[in-house]
Protein backbone atom coordinates (compact mmCIF):
# COMPACT_ATOMS: atom_id res chain seq x y z
CA UNK A 1 0.00 0.00 0.00
CA UNK A 2 1.48 3.34 -0.67
CA UNK A 3 1.71 5.08 1.87
CA UNK A 4 1.01 8.99 2.72
CA UNK A 5 4.20 9.85 3.61
CA UNK A 6 5.98 8.94 0.63
CA UNK A 7 2.76 10.87 -1.17
CA UNK A 8 3.78 14.02 0.57
CA UNK A 9 7.28 13.76 0.21
CA UNK A 10 6.62 13.43 -3.54
CA UNK A 11 4.27 16.20 -3.55
CA UNK A 12 6.66 18.77 -1.51
CA UNK A 13 10.15 17.74 -3.80
CA UNK A 14 10.70 18.84 -7.11
CA UNK A 15 12.99 16.12 -7.58
CA UNK A 16 12.09 12.17 -7.35
CA UNK A 17 12.52 10.27 -4.53
CA UNK A 18 14.52 7.21 -5.15
CA UNK A 19 13.27 4.07 -2.66
CA UNK A 20 16.11 1.15 -2.13
CA UNK A 21 15.81 -1.95 -0.90
CA UNK A 22 18.77 -3.42 1.06
CA UNK A 23 20.93 -0.95 -0.38
CA UNK A 24 20.11 -1.06 -4.19
CA UNK A 25 17.77 1.35 -6.31
CA UNK A 26 14.02 -0.21 -6.27
CA UNK A 27 12.04 3.11 -8.07
CA UNK A 28 11.87 6.30 -8.15
CA UNK A 29 8.56 8.29 -7.46
CA UNK A 30 7.68 11.84 -8.26
CA UNK A 31 4.99 14.01 -7.91
CA UNK A 32 2.76 14.60 -11.05
CA UNK A 33 4.08 18.07 -11.09
CA UNK A 34 7.60 17.21 -11.02
CA UNK A 35 7.02 14.59 -14.32
CA UNK A 36 5.50 17.11 -16.21
CA UNK A 37 8.32 19.18 -15.94
CA UNK A 38 10.77 16.81 -16.86
CA UNK A 39 8.73 15.92 -19.49
CA UNK A 40 8.70 19.49 -20.68
CA UNK A 41 12.48 19.44 -21.04
CA UNK A 42 13.15 16.45 -22.45
CA UNK A 43 10.77 17.59 -25.18
CA UNK A 44 12.58 20.94 -25.27
CA UNK A 45 16.21 19.15 -25.66
CA UNK A 46 14.71 16.99 -28.25
CA UNK A 47 13.78 20.36 -30.19
CA UNK A 48 17.02 21.96 -29.47
CA UNK A 49 18.87 18.69 -31.02
CA UNK A 50 16.48 18.54 -34.12
CA UNK A 51 17.50 22.05 -34.97
CA UNK A 52 20.95 21.75 -34.66
CA UNK A 53 20.68 18.56 -36.47
CA UNK A 54 18.85 20.42 -39.47
CA UNK A 55 21.86 23.40 -38.93
CA UNK A 56 24.51 20.71 -39.63
CA UNK A 57 22.59 19.38 -42.63
CA UNK A 58 22.41 22.84 -43.88
CA UNK A 59 18.58 22.56 -43.98
CA UNK A 60 18.86 26.05 -42.80
CA UNK A 61 17.68 29.41 -44.16
CA UNK A 62 18.80 33.29 -43.86
CA UNK A 63 16.95 35.34 -41.67
CA UNK A 64 17.40 38.31 -44.16
CA UNK A 65 17.01 36.30 -47.64
CA UNK A 66 13.94 34.50 -45.79
CA UNK A 67 12.29 38.03 -44.66
CA UNK A 68 12.95 39.35 -47.89
CA UNK A 69 11.05 36.39 -50.05
CA UNK A 70 8.14 36.73 -47.51
CA UNK A 71 7.88 40.22 -47.67
CA UNK A 72 8.39 39.92 -52.12
CA UNK A 73 5.73 37.40 -51.64
CA UNK A 74 3.09 39.65 -49.79
CA UNK A 75 3.91 42.85 -51.17
CA UNK A 76 5.14 44.38 -47.96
Amino acid sequence: MFSAAISQMCSESTEPVYITKNGYGEMVIMSMRAYEEKLAKLDVYAKLAEAEAEIREGKTVDTRSSLKGLRAKYGI
